[in-house]
C-alpha cells in the first residue's frame, strides 16, 4: 500500500509544475480579459477609439488595441533612448513622495527589475566571481564584481564585490576584499541568478583549479 501511495505522490509531484504553470497562465489570461477585454472599461475605451476607423464593435476594438500597442511601442522607444534616466527621475520624484504609494512603487520596481532581463544592463556589466574569504581553502561565496579596477586601501589592492540576497538577486551587501581572494565564476549572470533564486537548490558551476583563473 505504501508503494502505491509513493508512486501516486511521485506522479503528483511530477505533474505539479505543469499544473501550476497552466493554472497561472489561465489566471493571467482571464485577468487580462477582464482588464482589457471588450466588456471591460479599458475595452470600451479602445472601442471608442476604434470607432473612428471602423463601425463594427469587433473591428473597432481591434483597431483600438492596435493603436494602444503602437503607443506602448512608441513609449518603449523613448524609454530605450537617452531619455530613460530623465523619465526614471521624474517618476521617482513624483511617486516616492506619496505615502503608501511609494512603498508599492518601490516593491513593484524591485519585482520588475528581477523579471525584466532587457533592462538589467547594470547587472549584465558585472562579472560573476568566487570570493574565498581568507584565501584559497576558505569559505567560498558566489558574488558579482562591478569592476575589475582594484581599490587601494593602505598598501593592499582590494576589489568590490556584491553578495546578492536570496531569492531576489537585485540587492545585497557590498564588500571590499583583497584581490587575491577573487576567482572568476563560470555560468555567467544567468547562472548566478538561478543559483540565488533557487536559494542554493541549484548547484553553481564548478570552479577551475588553475591558478591562472585569478582576477588580475
Amino acid at each position: 500500500m505504501s508503494r502505491i501511495v509513493r508512486i501516486f505522490m511521485s506522479g503528483i509531484f511530477a505533474l505539479l509544475p505543469i499544473l501550476v504553470t497552466l493554472f497561472i497562465a489561465t489566471w493571467i489570461a482571464n485577468f487580462m480579459r477582464g482588464w482589457v477585454g471588450p466588456e471591460s472599461s479599458i475595452g470600451q475605451f479602445l472601442i471608442s477609439i476604434g470607432l473612428n476607423i471602423a463601425t463594427s464593435p469587433v473591428a473597432a476594438y481591434f483597431f483600438g488595441f492596435l493603436i494602444l500597442v503602437a503607443c506602448i511601442l512608441t513609449f518603449g522607444m523613448i524609454v530605450e533612448s537617452k531619455l530613460r534616466p530623465l523619465l526614471d527621475r521624474a517618476f521617482d520624484g513624483i511617486l516616492q513622495r506619496i505615502p503608501l504609494v511609494s512603498n508599492v512603487y518601490d516593491l513593484s520596481k524591485r519585482f520588475v527589475s528581477m523579471v525584466d532581463r532587457s533592462g538589467s544592463d547594470d547587472i549584465k556589466s558585472m562579472s560573476p566571481v568566487w570570493c574565498f574569504f581568507g584565501g584559497d581553502g576558505g569559505a567560498a561565496v558566489l558574488a558579482l564584481m562591478p569592476s575589475s579596477q582594484p581599490v587601494m586601501i593602505g598598501a593592499c589592492e582590494y576589489l568590490a564585490i556584491l553578495v546578492p540576497s536570496a531569492p531576489v538577486p537585485v540587492g545585497g551587501c557590498l564588500i571590499y576584499v583583497p584581490s587575491a581572494w577573487i576567482r572568476p565564476a563560470e555560468g555567467g549572470i544567468e547562472g548566478l541568478t538561478s543559483v540565488y533564486v533557487s536559494m542554493g537548490m541549484r548547484a553553481p558551476s564548478s570552479l577551475p583549479e588553475e591558478p591562472a583563473a585569478q582576477i588580475p
